[in-house]
């Protein structure tokens, strides 16, 4: 089982960078890890339909870098008090995972921050139609992440999918999700899951 200890050695491990400069617009999600009995679970949202990006889709809760943000994990903070009601003063961050440049035109830095164990939803309606967890075990799984390429304007990209309970986690939240595990599954601190 991948503990919150695994987690936090895994990320103090990795070395990343986040750029000062990028043609893509800069954004953040968090990666909400809750502690449960049976491991740890992630949380997700589906985004609402009627949003110009990504509608309907699986994700974190985030979104672009505001110019009241002073860092990227603000971002991914804030976004996440105002999508799900989560106080960016009950968030204990972790670490930051590699960037995710998307085919949309956005660069995400993934923040991953553990949940207060009493934590209590409010979706945020217009942004946010619903939010469901998926256990990490279930997620870091290999035998779980399906690998495909699809084509977008004009270039082919390699995107994984994830397929959970009638939800189907794909692009850059199950891209994001396939890095982190990998960084998990290959950390030297850790044996093999």
């Amino acid at each position: 089982m991948i503990t919150l200890e695994h987690i936090q050695q895994a990320l103090n491990a990795s070395d990343e960078i986040t750029p000062r400069v990028a043609e893509l617009r800069p954004s953040a999600v968090l990666v909400p890890l809750i502690e449960k009995k049976d491991g740890l679970h992630l949380l997700l949202t589906q985004r609402s339909e009627h949003l110009r990006h990504h509608a309907g889709q699986i994700s974190f809760p985030g979104g672009s870098m505001d110019k009241t943000d002073d860092s990227l994990i603000h971002t991914a903070l804030r976004e996440t008090e105002e999508e799900v009601g989560i106080l960016q003063t009950e968030i204990d961050v972790m670490g930051k995972l590699p960037l995710q440049p998307t085919g949309s035109g956005f660069l995400i830095q993934p923040v991953v921050g553990k949940l207060p164990t009493d934590f209590e939803l409010v979706l945020c309606e217009d942004e946010v139609s619903s939010a469901f967890e998926a256990p990490v075990d279930f997620l870091f799984n290999p035998e779980n992440q399906i690998h495909s390429y699809q084509e977008f304007g004009g270039k082919s990209y390699s995107i994984y999918s994830i397929p959970y309970e009638g939800w189907n986690i794909w692009g850059a939240t199950a891209n994001i999700i396939v890095k982190f595990s990998k960084l998990i599954n290959n950390s030297p601190y850790i044996n093999k899951l």
